[in-house]
């Protein structure tokens, strides 16, 4: 979803609604590499919400962090400015979005797949069920299980959580048991 100043709107309708000029610097904006994960634009990410035409010369994007106070926030907008000055427009406004928050269902197809080529385990998904979800009693309850974490080196499911964190915050160090490769997780958000 993204949220404007009168309506609540999807991501797929905001875009629609897009002029060809906001879809092309969308597009010049969406192709910042992310500054922690190079692999991946900001498109792929899901983080680029929307860019706004404000006037001749003015343009605002509303960019979501991946977590509220991610130190990475700074260095996108800084990028994005950069980049939509050098294709000539002098007044770039940058703004958080944190309605709707972030979420790893967020991440594109394509920046899953490039995330595994970069040698890190993309989130698994945990998009709710959009029909009527069975429901069963039990004497306890528990969280849903999540399907186990693969190896982007070799596939195996058969790994192992070394640490809860990794290089950075997002991520968690595993490490496969079949091929013995640590590898990072990129983790779920919710």
């Amino acid at each position: 979803m993204v949220t404007t100043d009168r309506t609540t709107r999807t991501t797929a309708e905001a875009q629609s609604a897009q002029t060809p000029l906001e879809a092309e610097l969308r597009r010049l904006a969406g192709s910042v590499p992310d500054p922690e994960l190079p692999a991946l634009n900001l498109t792929e990410l899901g983080v680029l919400r929307a860019v706004h035409t404000l006037g001749p010369g003015r343009v605002e994007v509303e960019l979501s962090p991946t977590y509220t106070g991610c130190p990475a926030i700074e260095t996108m907008a800084a990028d994005i400015e950069q980049i939509l000055h050098e294709h000539g427009v002098p007044d770039v406004t940058v703004r958080p979005v944190l309605d709707p928050a972030w979420t790893t269902d967020d991440i594109t197809p394509e920046g899953r797949r490039k995330l595994r080529e970069f040698g890190i385990a993309p989130p698994r998904t945990t998009h709710e069920p959009t029909g009527p979800v069975p429901v069963t009693l039990g004497p306890t309850r528990h969280a849903p299980q999540l399907p186990p974490v693969a190896c982007p080196h070799c596939g195996s499911t058969e790994t192992e959580l070394l640490s809860r964190f990794s290089s950075t915050a997002c991520k968690a160090l595993r490490r496969c048991l079949s091929c013995r490769e640590p590898f990072d997780h990129f983790k779920e958000l919710r």
